[in-house]
């Protein structure tokens, strides 16, 4: 991939550009609120992409279909596209939050059959689902703890990784045919794994990011009894993070240099969740939703502690937004008023610029691409916008990720 050099003209007038509106925005007014323009991240060639992740030095990582369907590991950087390709097989994905050096995690399919009927990757496939880095142009398969299957997701500045992985103990609270390993949360340090101490007994774990002091957060749980815990790595221990009143869809999926943690976790009842900011002090906090709205996650924070995510109505429908000093803001009332895409959710997380990834509808086609909105000194009125009913395939696959969990596709057999 060639990247673009810069002047230093260049840069200064990017510092410039990028520092004002995050003091404004640190000054909590709405009226000084930034102003983003939106790119269209583009695709493989399919219809679909998305945005995992944004490091501080714009690397965006996430996958995206091929005009065959199948959709492989992306990572975007200054209107390049790049396919890391996968391990053999079919389909694969890159996690959250890549490095700024450029480096992104994920999982990606091989050739071989799993042997136990499982999953993993979710595509239908029934391959093994193997964990990997990508970096200097190459991907690179990563150990697991001696099963078949594993992932890894966000890389810190100095090379950690974290995940989850299968060891070879068959789960015995997954009542399957066949049975499934037990997947437990790891770290790879210079291409080594270790193993993250397990939650109160749970079978499965995952490790979703990790921080440049190397804390890291995730979800545990097991298939018996469908309660999950937000969890945080630290100093060699496990820490439940609480929850909002439910038991379901607890997770932590970000954690900035400072130990401040966002997630999602249920209400009581189990019927929606809210996104929350958790920090050592105060515990858990409930971020709310946008006016009118039933739920909310949250994917991401950045040092300066902003908060990105996605909350949607009653019938599913979502957008994206932005939470500063207590205030939530609907991004799409912060992007130009005549933009072609409608912000969905900033899954893709928000760096240290500002700068939010996510995904985005492209209201002429429907089609569903990641975006990149970055800061800009352009300033418009802030108004509601119409509300945009989303497509219901859309619909429909937000509600599978919203209410699904790491464990729902491995419990799908072959017939």
């Amino acid at each position: 991939m060639k990247l673009r050099k810069l002047t230093s003209a260049t840069v200064i007038t990017l510092l410039a550009s990028l520092v004002l509106p995050m003091q404004c925005l640190a000054q909590g007014n709405n009226h000084k609120l930034p102003r983003y323009t939106v790119t269209d991240l583009g695709t493989l060639g399919g219809t679909f992409s998305l945005a995992g992740g944004i490091s501080n030095s714009s690397w965006v990582s996430g996958q995206s279909t091929l005009p065959d369907g199948y959709q492989h590991p992306t990572v975007w950087r200054n209107g390049v596209i790049t396919d890391l390709g996968t391990l053999g097989g079919l389909n694969g994905w890159a996690g959250w939050r890549p490095s700024d050096h450029g480096d992104a995690g994920g999982a990606a399919e091989t050739s071989t059959p799993d042997p136990n009927g499982e999953d993993y990757c979710g595509f239908g496939t029934y391959l093994e689902c193997r964990p990997f880095v990508w970096g200097h142009g190459r991907i690179t398969a990563l150990p697991t703890l001696g099963g078949n299957n594993g992932d890894s997701a966000g890389v810190n500045n100095l090379g950690q990784v974290g995940g989850g992985v299968e060891n070879t103990t068959i789960d015995l609270t997954c009542v399957v045919p066949k049975g499934f390993y037990e997947v437990k949360a790891v770290v790879w340090e210079n291409g080594k794994v270790r193993e993250l101490s397990t939650f109160d007994g749970d079978t499965h774990s995952w490790a979703l990011a990790i921080n440049d002091r190397g804390q890291m957060v995730g979800q545990s749980g097991n298939c018996n009894t469908f309660t999950f815990h937000a969890l945080l790595w630290q100093d060699g221990r496990v820490i439940n993070l609480g929850n909002l009143g439910g038991t379901m869809n607890n997770l932590a999926v970000d954690i900035n240099n400072q130990g401040q943690v966002v997630g999602s976790s249920n209400l009581p009842g189990d019927t929606t969740g809210h996104g929350f900011l958790w920090q050592k002090g105060t515990g858990m906090i409930d971020l709310g939703t946008l006016p009118g709205d039933v739920g909310s996650d949250a994917d991401g924070i950045n040092n300066l502690g902003q908060i990105v995510g996605g909350s949607w109505d009653a019938e599913g429908n979502d957008r994206a937004y932005l939470w500063q000093n207590g205030v939530m803001t609907d991004l799409n009332t912060l992007i130009p008023p005549d933009s072609p895409l409608h912000l969905i959710e900033a899954t893709g997380t928000i760096n240290d610029w500002g700068q939010i990834a996510g995904i985005a509808l492209q209201i002429s086609t429907g089609d569903v691409h990641a975006f990149l909105a970055t800061p800009t000194m352009m300033y418009w009125e802030i108004s509601e916008r119409p509300k945009v009913v989303l497509p219901e395939n859309v619909r429909e696959l937000l509600q599978q990720q919203r209410h699904g969990n790491r464990f729902q596709h491995r419990l799908t057999m072959p017939q």
